[in-house]
């Protein structure tokens, strides 16, 4: 076992436990059909790592492709929605919404990033934080959004609740990574409260 952990290195279970214990959260095994998650609770809002895994048909062969994600429900105040990615990835998504590209006038930020949403004056000022742009930075793959719901297999929402969401291809287990993950999140939500676009309130779902 010695020689497979040093070949290896840590497995996802060891590090996610570890970061767990790090930041005051939960790491929760899902046992045979489940799925692991990591759980962190900041203010009212609960932070959900974990992992996906879908299969894309590719002519006669299907390929089972898996995505690391973190979510984070809250109270949407006025409706905001954005969208950042790396240039070029996952930035059909935001077209097919008929959402306009955002430069923020970070030339550095705004050359490395795709910026979409619904309100420009609000991406603005929430990317006005420079310790958000850098933990996006910080990111080699990022897809980073409000989300208005989990789809047909999730959770249901209230009304005026949404999520917060992040996601990319592969299983992170890069410490330094999940950690910045997390910290984005949590500035995040705090941001949004301070341009009243969300409420610290506690938005009462649960994450499966």
């Amino acid at each position: 076992m010695g020689i497979l952990i040093s070949a290896f290195g840590p497995s996802k279970d060891e590090i996610w436990t570890q970061i767990a214990a790090d930041i005051g959260g939960e790491f929760i095994k899902g046992g045979f059909w489940g799925t692991d998650v990591l759980t962190y609770k900041h203010g009212e809002w609960q932070i959900l790592l974990d992992t996906y895994t879908v299969t894309i048909p590719a002519g006669q062969v299907t390929t089972p492709t898996t995505y690391t994600r973190m979510r984070a429900p809250f109270i949407n105040k006025d409706g905001l929605y954005f969208e950042i990615s790396r240039e070029g990835f996952f930035s059909s998504i935001g077209k097919l919404f008929g959402m306009g590209d955002i430069e923020i006038g970070d030339s550095s930020f705004d050359k490395q990033f795709e910026i979409k949403g619904n309100s420009p004056e609000k991406i603005k000022l929430l990317l006005a934080d420079a310790r958000i742009r850098k933990l996006c930075e910080k990111q080699p793959n990022i897809h980073f959004r409000i989300k208005d719901d989990e789809g047909w297999f999730g959770a249901d929402f209230p009304e005026g609740v949404d999520e917060l969401h992040f996601e990319c291809s592969g299983v992170i287990k890069k410490t330094e990574l999940l950690k910045s993950l997390f910290a984005l999140f949590a500035l995040t939500l705090e941001r949004l409260v301070q341009i009243d676009s969300a409420y610290e309130d506690d938005p009462q779902v649960t994450l499966k």
